[in-house]
Formats: C-alpha cells, structure tokens, sequence
C-alpha cells in the first residue's frame, strides 16, 4: 500500500494513524493511504525561521527563476502527472492535461513577471504625493513581503493547478508556504511535491506539503500569515470563524461556491460563429473535468423564443458524449471524484427535478463504458429546463457540482438578463454571447458588479477563445458574495494578496531610490 507522506520541516514523514484513503473513482481500487501528521506548530515555525527569510532575500527576478524552474520540472513529468490524474481523479486524458498544463502555464506567467519586476524587493502603488509645503516631503505607497506564512487548504477538483496558481503568487510576493491538498485526490500534488524537492527547486522552508487532515495547522496561524482556501462555502464559514484567524485578524482569501450563468443575447442565430461559441462552451462546460470545475456554467440563460432550439441542440451533442472509464481512448467524461460528491450531485439533481423539466439524462442515470457493473462513482450528463427563470428558486439556490446545467427561458433583455445572473448572489465568471454592442454595454453595466469576471462571446473573438471556464493567470479569479469574497491570479493583482500595503513618508528621493 502507498502511503502519501507530508513534506514537513525539510524532510518526508508517513505520520501516525491511518486517516483515509485514495482510491479509482471509476474502479474503486484502492491506490493509496494518507494518515494524521501530529501537531503542525513545527512546520509553522519552520516557514517562519527558514522559508521567510530565504525568500524575502531574493529580487523578484530571482524569485521568478524559482518559479520558472518548478514549471520546468512540471514539463518533464507531464505524462506520469496525467497518469496519475487520469487513475486518482476519474480525468479523461484530456481534463487530466487542463490541469497538469494550467500548472504549468500559470508558474511560467508568474516567472514572467518576476522577470519584469527585476531586482525589485519593495512595489510601488500609485505615484508619488507630495505632503510637505515643497515636492521635497513626499509620501509613497509601497507593496511589501509580509512576514508570514501562506496557507493553502485546496479542493479536490485540480490537485495541480490549484496548488501552482496559489504558490506562484505567493513565492513571488515572497512567502513561504505550507499546502495540504483535498486527501481524496492528493496522489498528483504529492508526486509534484517529490518532483519539487527532488529537483531542489526552492529554498528550504519555501514550500511543505501535508497530507491528511490539517489538524491543529490553523491554531498555530498569526497576524502577518495569509489563509487561502478554495471548496464549499460550508467550510469556508468554519476557516474564516476559526478562533485563532479571528482573534488574529488573519487574512483570508476565499473561492467558494458559484452558480455560473451563460446568456444567450436575443441577437444571435445558433447557426452564426456566436451561436456556435455558445454552444460548444455550455457543453465543455457540463462535461469537461465531469463538470467539477468552479468556472462551469450551471445556468444558461436563453431568449424564450430559442428556448426549444438551444435545448435541442444541447441534447444532440451530449449524446454523443461517451461516458466511462477515463483510461479509455473512446471515453469523453469519466465520474465525479468521490462516492459522497456522486451523492451530493444526485441529490442536488432531484432538488432542481422538483422545479424543472428533463431534457437529457433523467436523473444521472448511466451506464459507464468499460466499468464493471456497479462500480464507480458515475453520473451522466444532466440537462434541466425551466420556462420561469424568475420564478425558478431551486436554479439560483445552490450549486449542482458535477455535469449538470439548467436552460431558463428569459425575455431577451440585457437588464433582465442581468438581473437573473445576480440571483445567483456572486459568481466567478458570468458569460454573454452577442454581437449587438449596446445590448453587451448594458448587460455589462449590470452584471459585473455581481461577478469576478465577464466572458463576451461574440463573433469577432470566437476563433481565438479559451472558454468562459478557464482562469487565465492573466486575469482575476475570485468573486464576491456566494463566490467567497477573494481574488487569486490577475497578474500581479494575485501577488498583491500577499502583500502588506505602506506607506512611506520622508526625502522624496530617498523614496524614489527604494522602488527604483
């Protein structure tokens, strides 16, 4: 049996008690063990003492070659990563490749920038100010390291690039960092780790990893230190309430949950490049990563008079859409990640069933490819209707977190429109397909004060779209309200998070020579 040991204090320990277990979620084959790592207070210490130091020693450049290396070693190990996605993650080969890749990518951004920044350790924010009666007494607001450690409790949907999206910003602001991956899915962040120390990319201390329950780790947090969390909101509310992070006024930086909504503008024909763009985003949406992604769209938001049409055209091609075990080359979505998310998904299915019609997929119900009968944690594509988007509470209430989405019939207007993404209480990214500028300027007007991120399908950026589901380290990801408050990537807007904002006050030269 494999045991998935925690990286603490510069050296690899298996722990005590066995604390659960990894297994196929297609097969249900057990593949690994992870167990209790006792009290975390020394590894804290040893971000502290070791990691902090060593980092906030470095320039940005120098800091960006530390990341660059850790992309470098991501490359190499590529096809072992997608092995071990595709076993432990229920990952068809190419969701297992999404997430190795946007690891990878998203350290090569962040190494990037500490290039730019050059051999900087201070971050000017804004100009100068003059506060004295001549431009001689002048004030500066700068960006600097802070002196703590970062804490990263991660979901279990992207072992790799929800650790790399984290730790690229925070290695780069110059912060030490201690994760502990979702346990159900840890075998790909642990072998990355492996990956890491071997190849002796970072600074001792720079990086540790536990796996297993967190324990006591968050008693042991302090005010320079930055908590970031990316799961349920559930959880989110028991992090953010934890004596320590509240008696400590810890920051906290949260991705929870989000009712994604696409709207289809009244201007678009299906058949057009925009009609298409929305077609082909819903679906990879549904089906891509089993439909466990932060960015899936769960509501699609149609003009009443295309209702029928979208649903149809939705329909055929999840047909078409073979699900079963992810190993095999025919198969195009594989199962959800654990027996309890199949429950939690089924369930929520039957909830939006009591409120909306069937379209395709019943309740789940599939039967996989090349799985023997009754196992795995499978659920097959599910598509809903409701004719009363306004009406419909069950569609703006909670999130489905697995392949399902919703068509609302909607009256064509961007205010209405609008005004039906922000029942969803705060997203992550909203998306809008249309080629009519004014209907896009109104909608744009509404909605983005209820979303981290608006995606603008239209003709003109079709042939050259990622899709509204991925997060570009290039831009914000995060929202408000039901999405958690927080703010990861966006360049060096994600670097920012861990920072400590000054102000200087003196010599203007002299504060002209520290961000120089």
């Amino acid at each position: 049996m494999k045991i998935l040991g925690s990286y603490l204090c510069g050296a690899w320990s298996t722990g005590g008690a066995t604390a659960g277990t990894l297994v196929n979620p297609a097969t249900e084959e057990v593949l690994a063990e992870v167990r209790g790592a006792g009290s975390l207070g020394p590894a804290v210490a040893h971000a502290r003492d070791r990691g902090g130091p060593a980092l906030r020693g470095l320039t940005y450049a120098a800091r960006g070659q530390v990341l660059a290396a850790m992309a470098k070693v991501i490359h190499g190990a590529r096809e072992e990563l997608i092995a071990l996605a595709v076993a432990n993650g229920g990952n068809t080969r190419g969701d297992a490749k999404f997430d190795i890749d946007g690891a990878a990518g998203t350290l090569a951004h962040y190494a990037e920038l500490g290039a730019r920044l050059g051999e900087r350790r201070l971050l000017a924010d804004g100009e100068p100010i003059q506060v004295g009666r001549t431009a001689r007494m002048a004030g500066q607001h700068v960006w600097a390291p802070r002196p703590g450690v970062a804490v990263f409790v991660n979901a279990f949907n992207f072992p790799a690039w929800g650790i790399a999206e984290k730790a690229a910003c925070a290695l780069l602001a110059g912060m030490p960092v201690i994760a502990k991956p979702a346990s159900a899915t840890a075998l790909v962040a642990h072998r990355l780790a492996e990956l890491w120390v071997e190849a002796g990319c970072l600074p001792e201390g720079a990086l540790q990893l536990l796996c297993g329950p967190a324990g006591d780790l968050l008693d042991h947090l302090r005010g320079p230190d930055v908590l970031s969390f990316t799961g349920s909101s559930d959880t989110a509310r028991v992090l953010r309430g934890h004596p320590v992070v509240v008696a400590e006024s810890v920051r906290v930086n949260v991705e929870a949950d989000s009712l994604n909504a696409a709207v289809l503008g009244p201007d678009v024909e299906l058949s057009s490049e925009t009609g298409q763009l929305f077609l082909v985003d819903v679906v990879r949406d549904m089906t891509q990563k089993t439909g466990q992604k932060c960015t899936a769209i769960r509501r699609v938001m149609v003009p009443a008079a295309r209702a029928d049409e979208v649903c149809d055209a939705i329909r055929d091609r999840l047909a078409a859409i073979a699900v079963g075990d992810p190993a095999r080359e025919d198969v195009r979505m594989g199962p959800v990640a654990t027996a309890a998310q199949r429950r939690d998904v089924l369930a929520g299915i039957a909830r939006l069933a009591e409120a909306t019609a069937s379209v395709h997929g019943g309740l789940g119900e599939v039967t996989p490819v090349g799985v023997p009968a009754g196992k795995g944690f499978f659920v097959g594509p599910v598509l809903r209707r409701t004719d009363d988007a306004a009406g419909c509470d069950a569609l703006h209430d909670r999130e489905v977190f697995g392949p399902v989405s919703t068509i609302a019939a909607y009256g064509g207007g961007a205010a209405e429109a609008a005004a039906l993404v922000a029942r969803g209480a705060g997203g992550l990214v909203a998306s809008a397909y249309s080629d009519d500028r004014a209907w896009v300027t109104g909608f744009v007007a509404e909605a983005a004060g209820w979303n981290g991120r608006l995606y603008l399908g239209s003709q003109k950026m079709a042939a050259q779209s990622p899709g509204p589901g991925t997060a570009l380290p290039h831009l914000l990801h995060g929202g408000p309200g039901r999405a958690g408050g927080g703010e990861e990537l966006g360049g060096v807007r994600g670097v920012e998070r861990y920072l400590q904002r000054c102000a200087l006050e003196g010599d203007a030269s002299v504060l002209k020579a520290l961000v120089e």
